[in-house]
């Protein structure tokens, strides 16, 4: 009879303790897949969830791509001789006479150094008088020097230097090797020779952003573009700024994976699969590999293409679903491209939502039995 009575309460409490778990629910770590579905537009919900195919990997693999617009691709060289305003001369003259205008007796050369180019572009050479130097180059502006000298001495000999001044600089800041202000001259023309004057990036180059402002214009290009497309190795000019900066872009990972972090990209580009991989892979005790899903909020434009639609408007909320088990599903996986500002979640397997219910029984009944015992 005791026997039947301990049975009868095993029994009992084993509904009670189902009854409790199924009450209150189980510790998880996000929503089940089910749920996930049942949040669709089809069930109501607000997010249009879509299963990743070829046909919407085309049309959302769209990733923002970086790069300089046709005003900064189309300018010149910069001729290095150039004289701007700001700029700085050095200037030799030779006068081989017994009495000179300028050379000191018994020297043969005066040497007259840093002439700076006034704010309207003119230069003052005692004897020469006011002379226009932005916009010439240093010989243009010997032949001039030399034509007003031989008015008052017999075949004078000039030179011209241009040295560095602020007439043509740009300053380039940020992650680079030496940040500060830097003439263009002749081998810093160009976008790429000025980072190397610069010292190079101080990030790895992958994840590299190098942005050029000129007045109202800016563009944005990644560093190894520099060199995989040469068109994109722009021309400088006067007072454009140089930023180096270290990409920001990041995902964000939940769910049955083997880390649930804030992750930063780790080069321009980057899959599903590659996004799983940096935070450990599925976790093999609790990742259900049919349900991994990408939450994005979608431009209108992509989402009308998406659902075959005209009429949204705004951005759209929209969840894509990858199975790993159907037999492309690691390659469209691998196809699929992770955006700034993803979250990609990863469901829990039914087996482990049934193994904590068993594990929370047993518990139970452990306690019941102790409970009896006493």
């Amino acid at each position: 009879m005791k026997s039947n009575r301990l049975r009868l309460t095993k029994g009992v409490a084993l509904i009670a303790a189902l009854a409790v778990v199924a009450s209150c629910g189980l510790p998880r770590s996000g929503p089940t897949k089910s749920e996930i579905f049942a949040g669709s537009v089809m069930e109501e919900g607000d997010a249009f969830v879509l299963l990743v195919d070829d046909r919407v990997n085309r049309v959302a693999g769209v990733t923002p791509a970086l790069g300089f617009s046709a005003g900064f691709r189309d300018a010149a060289d910069l001729g290095s001789d150039t004289i701007r305003a700001g700029d700085v001369l050095g200037l030799t003259i030779w006068e081989n006479v017994r009495d000179p205008l300028l050379v000191p007796a018994g020297q043969n050369a005066t040497v007259l150094e840093e002439v700076q180019v006034d704010g309207s572009g003119f230069i003052f050479v005692p004897y020469a008088g006011r002379i226009r130097a932005a916009g010439n180059t240093p010989e243009a502006i010997r032949r001039i020097i030399t034509a007003k000298l031989e008015e008052q001495t017999p075949d004078p000999q000039v030179q011209v230097r241009r040295l560095a001044g602020d007439g043509a600089t740009v300053s380039v800041v940020g992650a680079v090797g030496a940040q500060g202000v830097y003439p263009i001259e002749r081998p810093t023309r160009t976008l790429a020779s000025m980072l190397a004057r610069a010292g190079g990036v101080a990030v790895q180059p992958e994840i590299a952003q190098v942005t050029v402002v000129r007045g109202s214009h800016s563009g944005s290009i990644w560093f190894e573009d520099l060199y995989d497309h040469p068109g994109h190795d722009i021309a400088l000019r006067a007072g454009d700024r140089i930023f180096v900066e270290q990409d920001t872009r990041s995902f964000t990972a939940m769910g049955a994976t083997g880390a649930q972090s804030r992750v930063a990209f780790e080069s321009q580009t980057i899959s599903a699969i590659e996004a799983i991989a940096q935070v450990g892979g599925l976790n093999t005790n609790l990742a259900d590999p049919t349900g991994v899903f990408v939450f994005r909020n979608e431009p209108e434009e992509i989402a009308n293409q998406l659902v075959g639609r005209t009429d949204l408007i705004g951005t759209q909320r929209v969840v894509y679903v990858l199975d790993l088990t159907e037999p492309n599903g690691m390659f469209m996986a691998r196809d699929f491209s992770i955006r700034d500002g993803d979250t990609v979640y990863v469901t829990e397997a039914p087996y482990s939502q049934f193994s904590k219910t068993i594990s929370a029984v047993f518990g139970t009944l452990n306690a019941v039995d102790a409970a009896a015992s006493l």
